[in-house]
């Protein structure tokens, strides 16, 4: 796919200063490191702007993605992700499954690289335990391969028969964290293309919502972004939730 970067750029921003540049990005575009597509960094750099991401985001992730424009902005910016002091906030819409999800819970599966680089729960599906609101595995229990301790958070926004609509807060940044918790805990996003084989929809309905930083440079020390969702990512539902919190 090509991309018109001066198009995306203007339609889809959503804030910029002399430091950094925050876009709404569409489902189906890549951040960075595509090697068969351009990506936006690429495109912007072919016409002539540096930008350097702050995070990352799937290609089928749509939503709020972060870039310095500065490389000293840049370092203070993704420390801040390492640190795990950034706050991180998605909205997912998922199968509601056999066995409904909580109103709130916690899913704490560690995370491994498996068979043709595909990240996985680091332990076999049937080891995974829930014990009230929260799902994990035993230490006994984890494969003899490095795994990475994962922690996402999350409360439910809205039902209906077929679908749950999830607030997830991934309390640590790890690649198709938030993807492979929900599928492995029976509660696939949909349009997955690792994770959903139902084919009832053409995009993968996780939206990057909010991201909250520390900003020295600004008025008032912080970064409070928010990109709303378009109106494809409800499509699956007759609109947005009723209980969407307010943009702030």
């Amino acid at each position: 796919m090509d991309i018109d970067w001066p198009e995306l750029r203007a339609r889809h921003r959503l804030i910029e200063d002399e430091a950094i540049l925050a876009l709404n990005k569409p489902a189906g575009i890549s951040v960075t490191g595509e090697r068969h597509d351009i990506d936006i960094v690429a495109a912007a750099e072919s016409a002539g702007e540096k930008l350097y991401p702050v995070h990352r985001i799937d290609k089928v992730t749509s939503g709020l993605i972060l870039f310095a424009r500065q490389l000293s902005a840049h370092g203070p910016l993704t420390r801040q992700f390492n640190k795990q002091t950034a706050e991180k906030v998605y909205l997912a819409i998922v199968a509601a499954g056999a066995d409904p999800l909580p109103e709130t819970g916690t899913i704490e599966l560690p995370l491994s690289v498996g068979r043709k680089n595909r990240v996985r729960v680091a332990a076999p599906r049937e080891t995974i335990q829930r014990a009230g609101d929260r799902w994990f595995v035993a230490d006994a229990d984890l494969l003899d391969t490095k795994n990475y301790p994962s922690r996402t958070e999350f409360s439910v926004l809205a039902r209906d028969p077929d679908h749950t609509v999830l607030v997830l807060r991934p309390i640590t940044g790890r690649r198709h964290q938030l993807r492979v918790h929900l599928a492995w805990v029976g509660h696939p996003i949909l349009g997955d293309p690792l994770f959903d084989r139902s084919g009832t929809t053409p995009r993968t309905h996780l939206h990057s919502w909010r991201l909250t930083l520390e900003a020295d440079w600004r008025p008032d020390a912080r970064l409070a972004l928010e990109a709303p969702p378009d109106d494809d990512f409800w499509a699956p539902l007759p609109g947005p939730p009723p209980g969407l919190p307010p943009t702030r």
